[in-house]
């Protein structure tokens, strides 16, 4: 175990969302609520189904105090609603009844949204890729009409700068352990250039606000329908980051999804090729990323209760294992296109 296996600090803000404080926000809010209350999977906010007096039940997001501004979450709702309005199938907020669509309960800013239900798509099928590829060209072609003035901005720039900054967390906060510091360092150096040498290699490439966080399980299907949901992590950013979270498998694999997915996405809006240069600098920037987000709410009691091995050598000498693979793959040429060469 590592100095940081047992370091949780009691008192975290969550500690005050109690059932009680949930249906008294809501009822504060306007709802009637049946008293019915069941928590769902999820970390970086609190997210509940409440049942109501009358219809069916809704979704409640109560947001992390302190990781957004009030302007940056109206953003996401504002981006949710112009997709809504444009008939693209996303889960947008309801409207209040107080007329709006963020509440206020103490520290909580909260949201409600309709209760949907489906299961990811099957990315395996060329035809789901080819619908997902036209309604992100849709989603881009609404978020390219405008900026985002409060929202984070993935930049081909700031992918290193990101990298360099989780790191810092980690090591500043003593994560990785003294024995494993050698190879850490001596990879994340390695891994700053090729990514620096990719980006160099997709050139200027134009951001748009993005879903930002674009993988399967945000995505519901059922009857042929298709609903993107949880729009938390949107941003500006290239349009390549909201697909290549859905592929998988060996180069020429995830090749031939891409190329499925720019098929139907290239109906409405074209794409710059040069973008996939960016998808292993992307993915690296991920990976660093999920371990300095699971550092940082560390303080939060959920985090060490569902996710105990990170507090372990085990965890860090695997991941060291997962970032050479990481450097085999940016070492590797870019992902090729069906016809591209």
């Amino acid at each position: 175990m590592t100095e940081h296996s047992d370091n949780v600090i009691s008192g975290h803000p969550y500690d005050a969302l109690k059932p009680d404080a949930l249906l008294d926000a809501m009822e504060d809010a306007g709802f009637a609520v049946s008293g019915r209350l069941f928590a769902l999977n999820s970390y970086e906010n609190r997210v509940y189904q409440i049942g109501l007096d009358e219809g069916p039940p809704v979704i409640a997001k109560f947001y992390r105090p302190g990781r957004w501004t009030e302007a940056s979450i109206r953003e996401e709702h504002s981006f949710t609603k112009e997709l809504e309005a444009a008939d693209i199938p996303v889960v947008a907020p309801l409207t209040l009844p107080n007329g709006d669509t963020l509440g206020q309960s103490g520290p909580f800013r909260f949201a409600v949204f309709p209760q949907r239900g489906g299961q990811a798509p099957d990315v395996s099928v060329e035809d789901t890729l080819y619908r997902l590829g036209q309604w992100l060209g849709q989603i881009h072609n609404v978020g390219a009409a405008r900026k985002f003035s409060h929202r984070p901005d993935l930049s081909v720039a700031s992918i290193p700068a990101g990298i360099e900054q989780h790191n810092e967390l980690l090591l500043e906060g003593n994560w990785v352990p003294r024995d494993l510091r050698p190879a850490w360092d001596s990879l994340m150096a390695d891994l700053l250039r090729l990514c620096r040498t990719r980006i160099n290699d997709a050139g200027n490439i134009n951001t748009l606000r993005l879903h930002g966080d674009c993988h399967a399980g945000n995505i519901l299907c059922r009857e042929e329908r298709m609903l993107f949901v949880d729009l938390d992590d949107c941003r500006s950013g290239p349009a390549i980051q909201d697909m290549w979270l859905l592929l998988n498998g060996e180069d020429n694999e995830r090749g031939a999804q891409l190329g499925e997915i720019l098929e139907g996405y290239e109906m409405f809006r074209p794409f710059d090729r040069r973008e996939r240069h960016l998808i292993e600098p992307l993915r690296c920037y991920r990976q660093i990323g999920h371990c300095a987000w699971l550092a940082k709410r560390w303080d939060d009691p959920a985090f060490p209760r569902f996710f105990p091995w990170f507090g372990q050598p085990r965890f860090w000498s695997d991941q060291i294992l997962s970032l050479r693979e990481q450097l085999s793959a940016l070492q590797a040429p870019s992902i090729s296109l069906p016809g591209q060469y």
